[in-house]
């Protein structure tokens, strides 16, 4: 028992220490901001700062509230352990009237949840016929749309620090809509690896700002889109997004496994090996996806190229 409460402590200020963390990167960069701001107009300073607050509110504490004040279980107590089922027996009628809101489960569904309100044991199989079959589906399709947003985003933006915030806000957004769908949170011992997880990709997407794509890609790849106007920081920045993207997709995994704390993969080190495993999986079509918006962003930076290539010949054919 001491050894359990003694690894939640561990995990608990280990997130607190993140967090704190994080509130010091953010009041350092809107400070730097604020102060340039104040050079033209105090005014204009006192607007950003009131936009800040809330930015920070809507995109920051909003979210981490909504999932800290949700209820707690996991489906696999939902499914399998009785006495549990009858403990909890009031918060099931409430994840219930949650499903029954939601526009992607068909009406028969939540006919059938409907039906199984007045019955304990009939609940619980009924909501475990729900979460496996159309909850985790749709988890996954807003795993993979968020994923795609992290790619597009920080792979348009040019700005380390821009990327780390965007992956924080966007994750956390994440954590918040899979929480909402299922009408509870994890524990607060997994949140707080969530809360490390997220913290520690937003880390790595700050530091892919100065990566070297000639590191990651061969040589002689290299030499043959050198010819290609601005291929190389385009190849770079997409490169950044991908890889931000996987992080997020492992991320989003992750989370779902520690909602439906799945028997199988109940040891940690399983539930890391299978969430990158899965995430790889789901890459593919991330990828495929954002790629089909990216090349429109990056279309006008390839005709800003030729327009000023073709105004210095001109001025050479003039002179």
């Amino acid at each position: 028992m001491k050894k359990k409460d003694s690894t939640k402590i561990f995990w608990y200020l280990t997130a607190i220490g993140f967090i704190v963390l994080f509130l010091l990167m953010l009041l350092s960069s809107v400070l730097d901001v604020g102060d340039r701001l104040t050079s033209i107009s105090p005014y204009l300073a006192y607007g950003f700062y009131g936009l800040v607050v809330i930015l920070l509110y809507l995109l920051i504490l909003r979210p981490v509230s909504i999932i800290m004040f949700s209820p707690t279980f996991s489906v696999q107590t939902t499914i399998d352990d009785e006495e549990s089922g009858r403990k909890n027996y009031r918060l099931y009628k409430k994840v219930v009237k949650r499903l029954l809101d939601e526009p992607y489960l068909p009406e028969e569904e939540k006919a059938a949840l409907l039906n199984a309100l007045s019955e304990k044991d009939k609940l619980q199989e009924s909501l475990n016929h729900t979460f496996n079959k159309y909850v985790k589906k749709e988890i996954n399709k807003r795993i993979r749309k968020h994923a795609k947003t992290v790619m597009i985003s920080t792979a348009i933006s040019q700005n380390g620090r821009l990327d780390f915030f965007t992956v924080i806000v966007v994750n956390l957004r994440m954590i918040k809509e899979l929480v909402e769908m299922c009408g509870f949170r994890p524990s607060y011992k997994n949140l707080s690896k969530l809360t490390i997880n997220v913290f520690t990709t937003a880390l790595i997407a700050e530091g892919l700002e100065n990566i070297d794509i000639g590191d990651v890609v061969p040589q002689s790849t290299m030499n043959t889109l050198g010819e290609i106007p601005l291929i190389k920081p385009v190849l770079g920045s997409v490169t950044q997004g991908i890889s931000n993207a996987l992080l997020t997709l492992r991320i989003g995994i992750v989370t779902r496994k520690y909602l439906f704390s799945d028997a199988k993969e109940i040891t940690k080190e399983k539930i890391r090996r299978d969430a990158l495993l899965e995430a790889a999986k789901m890459l593919p079509s991330v990828v495929g996806d954002a790629m089909l918006i990216l090349p429109k962003k990056f279309l006008g930076l390839f005709k800003k190229q030729q327009k000023a290539e073709d105004l210095d010949i001109e001025d050479v054919k003039s002179e």
